[in-house]
């Protein structure tokens, strides 16, 4: 069977702030009017996309925003109205941050290890503690619990919380988007052994560091997130991201690089020791692994990160051939379009097709296809144990386009953030789709 692509939704607070440094997109579109509704419609038609494929297709829900619980932490007191009107005059970037929807950006939820590569046979997830931004770093307790929502057989599935983010072991984790699991062959189920490929951009012994913007995965974070999911350390490869790259605006190494299988996809710029880093992955991975290069002077860094070429999702099909599932921005630009044909036209690899999907609402802020799912790999008897209510077909599809629809601003603003109509249409929402999905009480305001 092969894996199961779980999508985030896309929240009602959608909009654009800026509040990633280093996202070069997200800085790009800051203040511009978002559409929370078309930003989640545009998500469930991949979803939709992906699962008619033959692929199974999960769901993972938005989070509760704005965030009233940080605020009163952080010293804001009276009634919720009064909560945000008191932080909007006062300080509106914080009111930005705790409104993000960030959350619908799923593989920075956690990194996955899947019963094949673990010591007690379990699947792990590790929950990423995202330190490096505020506005994310508030996400880990609910992602946990929606996590543990819909894997809940404690039998087959182990969610930890995240790792601390402070400690003297600089544990800087920003999940799968930093994490590639590559297999011997197009089969990349929970059934087949695995390779797990850990990209950082710190370590102690860096060969260089980004002089730009931050480096926001640390290898010791990585090596904490292979020791809890009982990973034998010789199926792990460890790498360092190219400094310049993240300079460019490669905030994580799904920006640069996308693997599946017994192949990886990657830019000639992707990794700090680019010839160690391939012969490492080769060494563990075997002969049968097709490392495909995209050249600097066939696409640049710019346009890697302007068309997200390598944020696509690379999925393995029921009849073993790979397809590329690609931002529209990548049939748009001529040289990424030119580089996507040659790689499909080689026949040393498995990529037999490519598919342009609109993620625009997604991509504005920073995110492609791949940023918005995060991969189980399971067998057929890990999938009968999981929450099935998150798992989505026609009808459920359908119901949610009608959540959706009814529950959905279809235009948003930064001051509308300060709402308090926003925030009781917000937490309705998310009330009601609990019941849809099965997840019982996830969210604080339910608690």
């Amino acid at each position: 069977m092969p894996e199961a692509n779980f999508d985030g939704l896309v929240g009602p607070t959608h909009s654009y702030a800026g509040l990633s440094y280093g996202n070069v997109a997200s800085a790009r579109n800051q203040g511009a009017a978002s559409s929370p509704r078309s930003a989640a419609l545009q998500g469930l038609a991949k979803m939709e996309a992906v699962a008619a494929l033959g692929l199974v297709q999960g769901v993972l829900p938005p989070h509760e925003r704005p965030h009233i619980p940080t605020l009163r932490a952080l010293g804001f007191a009276g009634s919720d109205a009064e909560v945000l009107a008191r932080v909007a005059k006062e300080d509106p970037v914080l009111l930005a941050r705790v409104s993000s929807a960030s959350a619908m950006w799923t593989a920075n939820a956690a990194t996955v290890m899947p019963a094949a590569d673990t010591r007690d046979g379990r699947t792990h997830f590790v929950a990423a503690n995202l330190r490096e931004m505020f506005h994310r770093a508030i996400e880990p307790p609910v992602t946990a619990r929606a996590l543990r929502a819909i894997f809940a057989d404690s039998a087959r599935f182990e969610v930890h919380d995240a790792l601390p983010p402070r400690t003297a072991d600089d544990f800087g984790d920003e999940g799968a988007a930093n994490h590639t699991r590559l297999t011997a062959s197009a089969a990349n189920g929970g059934e087949s052994r695995g390779v797990h490929f850990f990209v950082y951009g710190a370590s102690a012994g860096a060969r260089r560091i980004p002089a730009r913007f931050p480096a926001r995965q640390t290898r010791s974070a990585s090596e904490r997130v292979a020791e809890l999911g009982g990973l034998d350390q010789a199926c792990c490869v460890f790498a360092q991201q190219n400094a310049d790259a993240i300079d460019a605006g490669v905030f994580h190494n799904d920006v640069i690089a996308v693997g599946n299988g017994n192949m990886l996809l990657c830019h000639e710029l992707a990794f700090e020791d680019r010839s160690g880093t391939h012969a490492a992955l080769r060494r563990a991975g075997g002969e049968s692994l097709a490392i495909v290069e995209i050249a600097a002077d066939e696409v640049s860094l710019e346009d890697a990160v302007r068309s997200y070429l390598f944020n696509s999702q690379l999925l393995t099909l029921p009849d073993g051939t790979m397809a590329l599932v690609s931002p529209w921005e990548c049939s748009e630009n001529a040289r990424v379009r030119a580089a996507i044909d040659r790689v499909i036209a080689d026949p040393a690899n498995p990529l037999a097709r490519a598919i342009f999907m609109d993620v625009r609402e997604s991509m504005r802020n920073g995110g492609g296809p791949a940023c918005l799912r995060l991969r189980v790999p399971m067998t057929s008897e890990d999938l009968a144990a999981v929450n099935r209510a998150a798992i989505v077909d026609a009808a459920k599809l359908e119901e949610l386009r009608a959540w959706v629809m009814r529950r959905y601003r279809e235009s948003l603003r930064a001051e509308d953030l300060a709402d308090p109509a926003l925030l009781r249409e917000s937490r309705d929402a998310l009330d009601e789709l609990t019941r849809i999905l099965a997840l019982g009480s996830i969210y604080d305001f339910q608690r």
